[in-house]
């Protein structure tokens, strides 16, 4: 079983930074890829970021490749997602999960946390 908390969401204005963090509990978290998802209001969620157990492999959708990065510290049990070039399309509750593989979908995830709110203002 593994828990996950986001935290490090807030407001920012356009062309701002935030980083997020997902903090999980469990000794397992280093054999899990780790993924971050969004869901604005009205929208479904959709896929941001993923990186593998071991960081060596890393994902990004198209509207946020260059200005997004993920990491991760397994020492830490944290996986990150540096956020930068902040657009007010960004707005949305950023989830982290957690899956047995790199992948996008977010039906294959084992782990969710409950989100953080990212609000970009113009």
């Amino acid at each position: 079983q593994v828990q996950l908390v986001e935290s490090g969401g807030g407001l920012v204005q356009a062309g701002g930074s935030l980083r997020l963090s997902c903090a999980a509990s469990g000794r397992t978290f280093s054999s899990y890829a780790m993924v971050w998802f969004r869901q604005a209001p009205g929208k479904e969620r959709e896929f941001v970021a993923a990186i593998s157990w071991s960081g060596g492999s890393t994902d990004y959708a198209d509207v946020v490749k260059g200005r997004f990065t993920i990491s991760r510290d397994n020492a830490k049990n944290t996986v990150y997602l540096q956020m930068n070039s902040l657009k007010p399309e960004d707005t949305a509750v950023y989830y982290c999960a957690a899956s047995d593989i790199l992948s996008r979908a977010a039906y294959g995830m084992l782990y969710w946390g409950k989100g953080t709110l990212v609000t970009v203002s113009l």
